[in-house]
C-alpha cells in the first residue's frame, strides 16, 4: 500500500515536471485519472474522428459508380466467365475434370456479384469483399507451401492486388449506403 501511494506521488511529480509549471496539475488529494476516464476520452476522440470522416463523405450522384466497384464487377465477370470457358474447353485439374455443379455454382455466384457491382448494390460489394478476404487468406496460406519462386510471386501478387481492391471498396461501400443529404 505504501508503495502504491509513493508511486502515485512520483507519477504526479513527473507529470508536473512535464507540464513545466512545477506544481501538480491536480491537487495531491484528488485521485489521478481512472482507467474508465481515459477510456471514455479515447472513445470520444474516436467518435469525433468517425464523425469527421462521415462528414467528408460525398453521396453517390445518380448513375455514379465508384472506380473500385467497377473494377470489382469486371473482376467478378472475368472470373465467372473464364471458369465457365475453361470447363467447356475440357480443362482438367490434376488429371480430373471438376464437378459440373461446382463450376456452375461458382460461375453463377461470380456473375451475380458482377451484376450487383455494375448496379452499385451494397450486398454485391460486401460479397466481393468477403470473396477478396477469402482469397487473401487462401493465398497467404499457399505462400507457406510455395514450391517455386513463381508460385511465391503469383501468391504475393494476388494478395497485394486483392488487398488493394478490398481497401478501396471500403470507402465505396460507405458512399453506397449513405443516404442523400437533405437539400441535395
Amino acid at each position: 500500500m505504501a508503495q502504491r501511494s509513493s508511486r502515485k506521488r512520483r507519477k504526479q511529480r513527473q507529470r508536473s515536471a512535464r507540464d513545466g509549471n512545477g506544481a501538480a496539475a491536480k491537487p495531491p488529494s484528488s485521485e489521478p485519472d481512472s482507467d474508465a476516464d481515459r477510456m471514455a476520452r479515447g472513445y470520444a476522440r474516436g467518435r469525433a474522428k468517425d464523425e469527421a470522416a462521415r462528414a467528408a463523405l460525398v453521396p453517390l450522384r445518380q448513375g455514379e459508380r465508384p472506380r473500385a466497384v467497377t473494377v470489382a464487377g469486371v473482376l467478378a465477370a472475368f472470373l465467372g466467365l473464364s471458369n465457365l470457358v475453361a470447363y467447356l474447353a475440357g480443362m482438367e485439374i490434376r488429371g480430373d475434370r471438376p464437378a459440373a455443379f461446382g463450376v456452375a455454382l461458382f460461375t453463377i455466384i461470380m456473375l451475380v456479384a458482377a451484376y450487383g457491382c455494375f448496379r452499385v448494390r451494397y450486398w454485391a460489394v460486401l460479397g466481393m469483399q468477403a470473396l477478396l478476404g477469402l482469397m487473401i487468406l487462401i493465398f497467404s496460406l499457399l505462400i507457406i507451401r510455395a514450391e517455386s519462386a513463381l508460385a511465391l510471386v503469383i501468391a504475393t501478387v494476388v494478395i497485394a492486388s486483392a488487398g488493394t481492391l478490398f481497401w478501396f471498396l471500403v470507402k465505396s461501400m460507405a458512399r453506397i449506403q449513405m443516404p442523400q443529404r437533405p437539400g441535395a
